[in-house]
């Protein structure tokens, strides 16, 4: 991620950096732009991402039918409200204000490089992400796109809410947070690479274009090195798919009863071999680079204009 979630000021060289107070007004832009994210390309592609990766013998095309034959265009939209809208109204602070922190003392206190700043921030705005908000969220959205929806016996069945208070019953809160350590690992992994490795291809674009680093750079520009950082940040594909077989309703007798990370990748690497690990990373590098563009590019952009107010 590019400029969106840095809240200091450029460093002048031959000058100490100076720290000003984070613009609380970029909390509800970081808020906004991760929902309009979800709403409209993000929320479609995790569906079909985590269909995938839950049923790994599909394919692209057969997840594509399966999900419109469960309800046409509403089926890629499942677990968008509330689970999809309150993840993203959530993260998308907490990322802001943790990664540009860390970033800030990493660069003040260890002169370290942009690309390590970047992957240090998205290591800190990647396990606060999990821990307060993640855990809950990806699973109930998981359990949205894996539950079967079809009455049994004429019974009813129980809708979102309903759903998640069931589960509070029955199994409590560690029920709702099911995976949380695998949602830790992708999300830690995720956001290091996806910041440090975007942070890397601006500061390649400036020595290309002979650019100061005090200069901003280009809509197209940053669109590209997002593009390039989401992208590539889907090599931990594994943790993906780690997580939403923990969190998944799917019946197989044959997994684990109360599954671990371990338990979970042998149950994965017996069924489906290794192969199986990177299910669903094609639809996962559109939500990566899209995510990445709404965040860096258009959040800029937006930034820029409620601030001049």
């Amino acid at each position: 991620m590019s400029q969106v979630i840095a809240t200091t000021t450029p460093t002048v060289q031959g000058a100490a950096e100076q720290k000003r107070p984070i613009p609380y007004r970029n909390l509800g832009v970081g808020a906004l732009m991760n929902i309009f994210q979800v709403t409209t390309l993000g929320q479609p592609l995790e569906v079909v991402k985590t269909h995938l990766a839950a049923n790994r013998q599909d394919t692209l095309r057969v997840a594509f039918q399966k999900t419109w034959s469960r309800g046409r265009v509403l089926a890629f939209y499942q677990g968008l409200i509330p689970w999809a809208w309150l993840e993203a109204s959530t993260k998308g602070a907490i990322l802001i204000v943790t990664s540009s922190e860390i970033e800030y003392y990493a660069r003040a206190k260890l002169n370290a490089t942009p690309t390590v700043c970047g992957a240090l921030g998205g290591i800190g705005g990647g396990i606060a992400q999990s821990y307060l908000t993640m855990g809950m969220t990806t699973c109930m959205k998981t359990v949205e796109v894996t539950r079967s929806k079809m009455s049994v016996g004429g019974a009813r069945v129980p809708g979102a809410l309903e759903m998640f208070f069931q589960m509070i019953r029955e199994k409590g809160i560690r029920g709702v947070n099911k995976g949380v350590n695998a949602v830790a690992l992708r999300q830690v992994t995720g956001w290091s690479s996806r910041i440090g490795i975007s942070r890397f291809t601006e500061e390649s674009i400036r020595k290309i274009n002979g650019k100061p680093k005090d200069e901003k750079l280009k809509m197209r520009e940053k669109i590209l090195a997002s593009t390039i950082g989401g992208a590539l940040s889907c090599w931990n594909q594994p943790f993906e798919v780690l997580r939403v077989e923990m969190q998944s309703m799917k019946n197989d007798p044959a997994r684990p009863a109360s599954p671990t990370i371990l338990s979970t990748f042998k149950y994965i690497l017996a069924t489906t071999g290794v192969k199986g690990l990177f299910r669903g990373v094609v639809p996962r590098v559109g939500v990566a680079v899209w995510a990445t563009i709404c965040m860096v590019g258009f959040g800029d952009t937006v930034k820029e204009l409620v601030n001049r107010k």
